[in-house]
């Protein structure tokens, strides 16, 4: 056992490598800019740089020894718009025409941070200060580095010269130092960084909701499996009767019927109408009940089938036959054979559904008024709250991975023709 454990664990390490690398690219290279999403897109410079400088948004993606700046966005005067054109200075048609000796005035939208180390890089046509050579009509690149206090240094050499792009980056502490090192360091510290919407640490948030989600989604898991596993022994116990085609069917009706159907029908006629259940809060264990009843009615029609369907696959094969041919009665083959060499998938369904239990109901919490992390999880999304959304998705997914390992090990517990190998 220990050396299976040891085996599948490290096979599971390329798979955490590969949800981490996913994450990182589903939020900080597709999901665009988080300060624009929660500062909004007219929010100034300088807010915007501050806010992706203390989350390590300023940093370059992967690798990188230089990184962009919003104190100055690059800019091609060939390509640019009239204001930006007009904020340096531009030619109308060309870009900035240095004088001999002239330096080139850089509009920064702010003052910079001292401590910095800076890069201007610019292109231009003619001559700067220094050159050596050059036809004067050709584009060439002239890279300046300076500190946070010091000069950019670019200034036009003899007969000028005429800047069409310019751009500006600052320094990072090494090629290493990058956005994804960055977020892989936080979770080796188990940092999940700090909520935009509600300035707290993200693993304080999760802690706080894993505990009504776990409080909603194990007694549903409960109670589901139970009841469906009845049912489905009755259904086999039955099978092709009348009793079994009524239940068949009205899992089909179960399965048919929307998710939010359920919730708002209960709602309405059990809560509002009838007045038997509360409809909003987390008081008491009251509160529950509803919930609790329309998750585990509308898992039902889906689980019934699914566990019919295995137990009536296991009462096909040779040893239930052999077992009725010894004399053996139905209930006894049954619950003594059927049911034990059927819990293997009973096993694994139930193993796989247990990220379902961390991260929780998004529309049962959110319509029942329950602080899980479902209800957490919608809350960060309409305020935009990327740190919670990515912690939220990050921590499923390794939960998942984490329900692999524990379904091999329990499908192995309770069938013994299962060898860890």
């Amino acid at each position: 056992m220990g050396r299976f454990l040891a085996r599948r664990l490290l096979l599971s390490i390329p798979t955490v490598v590969g949800v981490v690398l996913v994450t990182f690219v589903l939020f900080h290279v597709v999901g665009g800019s988080p300060a624009a999403m929660v500062l909004g897109q007219n929010a100034g410079a300088q807010a915007m740089e501050e806010f992706d400088g203390a989350r390590g948004y300023n940093l370059p993606l992967f690798f990188g020894s230089w990184t962009r700046c919003r104190i100055l966005e690059d800019v091609d005067f060939r390509e640019a718009a009239a204001s930006e054109r007009s904020r340096w200075g531009a030619a109308e048609g060309g870009g900035v025409k240095l004088a001999e000796g002239e330096a080139l005035k850089v509009p920064y939208l702010y003052e910079r941070p001292a401590g910095e180390r800076w890069r201007l890089r610019v292109w231009y046509r003619g001559r700067l200060e220094g050159d050596q050579g050059g036809d004067g009509e050709s584009i060439r690149r002239a890279d300046r580095e300076f500190a946070g206090g010091e000069s950019e240094g670019v200034a036009g050499g003899a007969g000028g010269a005429e800047i069409v792009r310019a751009e500006l980056r600052r320094k990072t502490r090494g090629w290493w130092d990058s956005q994804l090192t960055h977020y892989a360091g936080q979770l080796a510290r188990l940092d999940f960084g700090t909520s935009t919407s509600l300035n707290r640490p993200v693993a304080e948030i999760l802690l706080e909701g894993v505990g009504p989600s776990l409080m909603l989604s194990v007694p549903i898991l409960l109670v589901g499996l139970a009841t469906s596993l009845a049912l489905s022994l009755w259904c086999a116990f039955r099978k092709g009767e009348w009793e079994d085609r009524l239940l068949v069917g009205v899992c089909v009706g179960l399965m048919s019927v929307n998710y939010l159907v359920w919730i708002v029908v209960g709602q309405y006629v059990l809560g509002f109408r009838w007045g038997w259940f509360p409809v909003w809060g987390f008081e008491s264990w009251r509160h529950l009940l509803l919930p609790v009843l329309i998750g585990t009615a509308t898992g039902l029609g889906t689980d019934v089938r699914f566990y019919r369907a295995v137990l009536l696959e296991e009462m096909n094969k040779e040893y239930v036959r052999t077992a009725r041919a010894k004399g053996a009665g139905s209930a006894r083959i049954l619950f003594g054979h059927v049911l034990k060499n059927a819990m293997g998938p009973v096993v694994t369904n139930v193993a796989l559904a247990l990220p379902w239990l961390y991260t929780g109901s998004l529309l049962l919490e959110s319509f029942f008024g329950i602080p899980g992390l479902g209800y957490l999880s919608l809350n960060a999304i309409h305020s935009s709250d990327v740190e919670v959304v990515r912690a939220v998705v990050l921590t499923g997914a390794l939960l998942s991975v984490v329900a692999n390992v524990v379904a091999d090990v329990a499908l192995a517990w309770v069938d013994p023709r299962v060898k860890l190998a």
